[in-house]
């Protein structure tokens, strides 16, 4: 038999399934059951040009789950496209004097060559890329269904607006006060922007967190501190100077009597008017405007304000009042845009008092504490305790305060209970070219009209001109030109396009059906959604699976579907990490530009100068510590990357890529080649001679079975790296068994059938292979997981640790399920144990049966 050639069999066999079409999507006709689908999804890539090793870890992750499955005999959905939109297309085309669509076409087609060169069992003919209008045309339609159910609306805002990109950015855009990927410095505007209420599901998104009970926890835990309901109360402060009240909410009603200032928002309404006249004050507030809005960059930006003169009535204590100050930590779009400090018990509203000399005084302070020497220096008192220094909420707990506080506010008209929430309503209006058409016409009679559905899809003009900054759009001479569908009149079309979160909230359930006429198909949405195992990074954790999770609410709302999770099992895969290196002059260095000795030592340029090596990080382009995933699966072949993948951490971790990694992948490989190979070639066992093995050809086979249970438990589980190592373990005991009796020779290659089988999900193409010479006709991939039997699962014999008192004094080798007394009898005669137990008085022995003897002194 020739050796391994990964080339030729890796190309030998993604023909043959190309060619059977074992991956297409199963009819509704020919559908089983709707409790045997599995629907398994990767997030879908935007098409940049070239696949990095991150695409290589999530699309082998989720192959091997739908391999997997399918060998279970689920009908499996498991499909791609291309999240296409977006702006790094639009700077492509300014950059390179090319059309976006021409750029994200021909990147569509690289990729996905590189992807099919990994083998995924992927049906293609489900393909989507979310700029062809034959996809966008549907969202289009949605959006029209959101706007007459009430969940889609326009209003003013205030937004983070990059100069140089030209285009709104959402607050998690903006890094350090600059455009995430142009680096300007982000101003504050206000714009007319189209919203989705996501708002009005706040409750049910966050309630029922609780009913996904196979996503992570800290994804869930993510989603529940952004959607953020807190009960509180809404205070009103009546300001001294005029007739008018600010309100203020807030969760801590209790500390009231410890409030040294009032604080509003730069763009409060109150502080536009008083900037009117107060070009101080005008000039303060355009500074606040140039700092982003992320929670980060408000607090690590240094606290200013600006005191207005204003002050206000404090609500409980008579004749006192608050001065009232414009601060630049105190955003909009929060709570009602002004807030109260008490600097005792708030680090901000601390560091805030600090720098303006405002009073500090404790009001919650810990128990059997002398409220007189009690005092807050640098760091504020979050703790819990008692209420002092607040008249009528002394001695009462913090909770007790707070509802006594909300009471006695109500009752005196100046507030009120409520719960708020962090979470805002979705802006999908964005300034560019290369995104879905928003559906609108804007009449000067009408206002904003739908575009009727007799004209939809509306498609982007291609004759568009980049050299000038801002969205094409509003300069084209005809595209925005349009009359208006209900009176006639002149009007324009809609020049924002939608945020690409819209795109990727709903393409899950085109999959369903990716040519229906309908948006979706409803028959084939009830069988296939949720989707089964969604698989992706976890920085998507928040806004896409947030959006993905209101969009769903939002289709079933209007009619679309009929559900209210879209993915029911999640697994969020860490990054592939890779050590950094740097020449003498503090350049970065790709890997291929650093020698080593045979040690593996002294790294080195190509003229010898040293090399410092850094700590392992996540691949960037910046740090060049990335690899090209194509060259290594032409080098190595894709098994050999995809085995790598799923060896050496759980999926949820993070990966360090290293060459040792995929070289022992690569020796793998070759050496479960050459054992099907011995095998072959030596005379092949009857199969009834199985029944007939003994000693270590019984051994082995019992490793066969446990071997297929161990492995099956893991990849339900999504352990792969535990059951990549239970194969490995597996091939060993194969491995190393000797004889060529019949019983031998029939245990060796039943045990080499299964392990073939067990690995075929991490390295379908040599499995394939194998499986092919191991005389088999029919495709592997169309070949039952193998079924463990269970008597010979089930061990004669269990090794139990012995305890002393909890310590691990020794082993005990006993049949399985010994009786109490043969189990106490045998740890009693360890050396050991005696010694530990001297002279010591033996109390009890607990036997938990199969597991451990502990012996009580």
């Amino acid at each position: 038999m020739p050796r391994y050639n990964a080339k030729i069999i890796e190309a030998k066999w993604q023909a043959a399934w190309n060619t059977s079409g074992v991956f297409s999507t199963p009819d509704v006709s020919s559908r089983p059951q709707a409790g045997n689908k599995c629907y398994v999804l990767e997030m879908f890539p935007y098409p940049s040009g070239r696949i990095h090793v991150g695409h290589v870890r999530v699309y082998t992750l989720g192959d091997v789950i739908a391999r997997f499955k399918k060998a279970q005999g689920h009908a499996i959905l498991h499909p791609m496209g291309w999240d296409a939109f977006g702006l790094p297309a639009e700077n492509a085309a300014i950059e390179n004097n090319v059309h976006p669509a021409k750029w994200t076409h021909e990147n569509i087609a690289t990729m996905r060559d590189q992807l099919k060169s990994m083998g995924l069992s992927i049906d293609w003919d489900r393909e989507i890329a979310t700029c062809d209008p034959d996809y966008y045309v549907h969202e289009q339609k949605m959006f029209l269904a959101f706007m007459e159910a009430g969940l889609a609306y326009r209003r003013e805002s205030w937004v983070n607006w990059d100069p140089v990109d030209n285009t709104v950015l959402a607050n998690e855009q903006v890094i350090d006060g600059k455009g995430w990927r142009s680096g300007a410095e982000v101003e504050k505007r206000k714009l007319n922007q189209w919203f989705l209420r996501i708002t009005a599901f706040a409750d049910e998104l966050l309630d029922d967190l609780a009913k996904l009970e196979r996503w992570p926890d800290r994804v869930q835990i993510m989603q529940e501190n952004w959607i953020g309901r807190s009960n509180g109360a809404r205070v009103k402060f009546r300001l001294r100077e005029r007739d008018e009240t600010l309100e203020v909410f807030t969760t801590r009603p209790d500390t009231l009597f410890g409030a040294a200032f009032v604080a509003i928002s730069p763009n409060h309404p109150l502080a536009d008017t008083l900037s009117t006249d107060n070009t101080e004050l005008a000039a303060f507030i355009a500074e606040c405007n140039r700092m982003g809005t992320s929670e980060a960059a408000v607090e690590t930006a240094e606290k200013q304000g600006f005191n207005t003169g204003l002050s206000v009535h404090h609500p409980f204590k008579a004749g006192e009042t608050l001065p009232v100050y414009v601060a630049n930590f105190v955003l909009m779009d929060y709570g009602t845009g002004a807030i109260f400090g008490c600097p005792a018990h708030d680090q901000r509203d601390l560091d805030f008092a600090r720098k303006y000399d405002l009073p500090i005084l404790p009001v919650v302070i810990p128990e059997d504490t002398d409220a007189n020497a009690f005092v807050v220096d640098s760091e504020a008192y979050t703790g819990d305790g008692i209420l002092a220094h607040s008249d009528f909420l002394d001695g009462l707990g913090v909770e007790a305060a707070k509802t006594l506080a909300a009471k006695t506010l109500s009752e005196k008209g100046m507030g009120a209970l409520e719960t708020t929430y962090r979470l805002r309503d979705w802006g999908v209006s964005r300034q560019r070219y290369w995104g879905c058409p928003i559906p609108i016409i804007h009449c000067p009679d009408c206002g904003p009209v739908g575009v009727p559905d007799k004209d939809l899809p509306v498609t982007l003009p291609e004759d568009v001109d980049f050299d000038s900054p801002g969205n094409p759009l509003l300069r084209h001479p005809t595209w925005k030109n349009v009359a208006c569908p209900k009176c006639g009149h002149d009007s324009e079309r809609e020049t924002d396009t939608f945020d690409t979160f819209f795109e990727s909230s709903w393409y899950f359930a085109r999959y369903c059906a990716p040519k229906a006429q309908d948006p979706i198909d409803k028959e084939a949405a009830e069988y296939w959604l949720p989707v089964d195992q969604y698989v992706g990074g976890i920085e998507h954790a928040v806004l896409h699976l947030l959006y993905s999770r209101f969009f769903t609410r939002a289709l079933k709302h209007c009619g679309y579907l009929s559900i209210d999770e879209p993915f029911d099992g999640l697994l969020t895969q860490g990054m592939v990490c890779h050590e950094t290196y740097r020449a003498q002059d503090g350049r970065w260095l790709y890997p291929e530009e650093v020698q080593r000795d045979g040690n593996d030592k002294n790294p080195t340029t190509s003229d010898g100068t040293p090399v410092t090596i850094g700590r392992s990080e996540k691949m960037s382009k910046s740090r060049k510590n990335v690899v090209d995933p194509e060259a290594i699966i032409k080098s190595y072949g894709a098994d050999t990357v995809r085995l790598f993948i799923v060896s050496d951490s759980p999926p949820e971790r993070d990966l360090d890529w290293t060459d040792s990694g995929i070289d022992g992948a690569w020796r793998y490989l070759n050496r479960l080649w050459r054992m099907v190979d011995e095998a072959i070639i030596t005379k092949p066992g009857e199969s009834s001679a199985l029944e007939a093995c003994k000693g270590d050809a019984l051994e082995a086979r019992r490793a066969t079975h446990k071997a297929i249970v161990d492995v099956t438990g893991d990849l339900e589980k999504l352990r792969f790296n535990r059951a990549v190592a239970h194969i490995r373990e597996f091939s060993n005991v194969i491995g190393d068994l000797k004889g060529e009796d019949d019983p031998t020779r029939a245990v060796r290659r039943e045990g080499l059938e299964v392990l073939v089988q067990l690995a075929a999900p991490f390295i379908p193409h040599i499995a394939e292979e194998l499986w092919s010479n191991l005389g088999h006709t029919t495709p592997l991939v169309e070949t039952p997981w193998p079924v463990a039997d269970n008597a010979l699962v089930i061990d004669e014999s269990v090794t139990i640790s012995v305890q002393v008192n909890g310590k691990l004094r020794g082993t005990l080798e006993l049949p399985l399920d010994a009786d109490q007394k043969l189990a106490e009898d045998g740890a009693m005669a360890l050396e050991n144990v005696r010694t530990a137990i001297g002279d010591k008085t033996v109390r009890k022995i607990i036997v938990v049966p199969n597991r451990v003897i502990n012996v009580v002194v």
